[in-house]
């Protein structure tokens, strides 16, 4: 039997499958067929959208994937508005539940799978982040997007600089090129430590981050931006789901049993962001340093062991945003002892 959600009879179940210029919308009372319209995905089709809910005179569960900054602004509008809840969920967890519904892929078959989860699943209601957070994650983001067009025209102007068949006026623009990304990503910066500088919380966050051997200016900006939007009830557990950072077994009888790895189920910008802070750690942190070492004398590969750390560094972090407390080693890795 397919699990109910404890609702009203009269809840309207929603389903929203958002792409970059439509909303195709499905929605279901109980025991009654689906009715599906398609709004456009802006400001006067988000007003349309909640007309048309609203138009049942009944409370409405909303459940929509989310995909960055085309879900965003739907999801802020809606939970702005009287009688709908919102739930706001990780696009592969959908995918999965909708396997077991569905045979085609299509933007209206997402969208009835979408309804039937606001049904049949527990609903967790999305907890709009603040506003700050949401600006320091937008400028955190465009900041290592910038990061990574200068490293590609660095590789090329290298490449560039070792051939005599690239004429000296191509070397100069990717040179200028450069340049001119590296000002701009100085720029960003300055607008990120005047963000976080302007909010108490995030200031105290930020220099907590900062605190942590490994993690500089630039990662506690990138991670910063992640971390202060998240809902502050979630647990440690929780963090290292969304960033996809959690072992993923496979192991079936004795015929399969493959090498753990990471799920690389959720937020690629976290887990970006705490690659290079991983690496520095098992430099220069004594005991982030020894608890890599002790894997790989486990016969762990070298990424699996850094991806360990990333997870512990998380685990860390996590500690001391709800501690309030300084980085401490030897807590994170009691059975290590440190000469």
């Amino acid at each position: 039997m397919s699990k109910q959600v404890n609702c009203p009879q009269t809840t309207l179940f929603c389903g929203i499958d958002v792409s970059a210029k439509t909303l195709a919308v499905a929605v279901q009372q109980q025991d009654r067929p689906f009715q599906q319209r398609e709004f456009a995905n802006s400001a006067a089709g988000h007003k349309q959208l909640i007309a048309w809910l609203h138009k049942r005179g009944a409370p409405v569960r909303v459940s929509l994937e989310a995909t960055g900054i085309y879900s965003l602004d739907v999801a802020l509008a809606l939970d702005a508005t009287h009688g709908i809840d919102v739930a706001v969920l990780n696009p592969k967890l959908v995918n999965r539940f909708a396997q077991t519904l569905r045979r085609s892929k299509t933007d209206k078959a997402d969208a009835v799978a979408l309804a039937e989860y606001s049904l049949r699943m527990p609903f967790v209601p999305w907890r709009r982040p603040r506003p700050v957070t949401l600006q320091l994650r937008a400028i955190s983001r465009h900041i290592a997007t910038l990061t990574q067009l200068h490293t590609a025209q660095s590789n090329r102007g290298h490449a560039c600089g070792s051939s005599a068949a690239v004429p000296r006026c191509v070397r100069e623009d990717i040179k200028r090129s450069m340049d001119g990304l590296k000002k701009r990503i100085a720029r960003l910066r300055r607008e990120a430590i005047a963000l976080i500088q302007h909010d108490v919380e995030m200031a105290q966050k930020f220099r907590q981050l900062h605190s942590i051997k490994g993690i500089g200016e630039t990662s506690a900006i990138q991670l910063l931006g992640e971390l202060a939007s998240l809902d502050p009830e979630m647990t440690v557990r929780q963090w290292v789901a969304h960033s996809g950072l959690d072992p993923a077994h496979q192991v079936s009888g004795t015929s399969v049993h493959k090498p753990s790895r990471i799920s690389r189920h959720g937020n690629s910008h976290l887990r970006q962001a705490l690659f290079m802070p991983a690496l520095v750690a098992v430099r220069f942190e004594p005991y982030m340093r020894a608890f890599y070492l002790q894997l790989q004398a486990r016969h762990k590969a070298k990424l699996q062991a850094l991806m360990a750390v990333a997870r512990k560094l998380l685990h860390a972090i996590y500690g001391i945003f709800k501690s309030n407390t300084p980085f401490d080693g030897a807590k994170l890795f009691p059975e290590i002892t440190i000469l």
